[in-house]
């Protein structure tokens, strides 16, 4: 029980690590906008489906918890 403040806090420190890259991030390289991903747009209507950047988006998190699981 001791160690949940800690673990709280270094996931709050990763989320705003996160965020903060990812509003830096997004003006060079474009989250959502990955070729793959299905746009459709017909009429009035629109379907956004980012699978690419779904996968991405796993793919670097898997790896970022691997790192801190080698650490911990």
């Amino acid at each position: 029980m001791a160690n949940l403040p800690k673990l709280l806090i270094t996931i709050g420190v990763i989320l705003i690590v996160i965020s903060i890259l990812w509003q830096l991030g997004g003006r060079f390289f474009p989250i959502g906008k990955l070729p793959g991903d299905i746009y459709v747009k017909k009429g009035n209507t629109v379907f956004f489906f980012p699978i690419v950047t779904s996968i991405v988006l796993s793919i670097v998190i898997s790896l970022i918890l691997y790192v801190v699981g080698r650490f911990r």
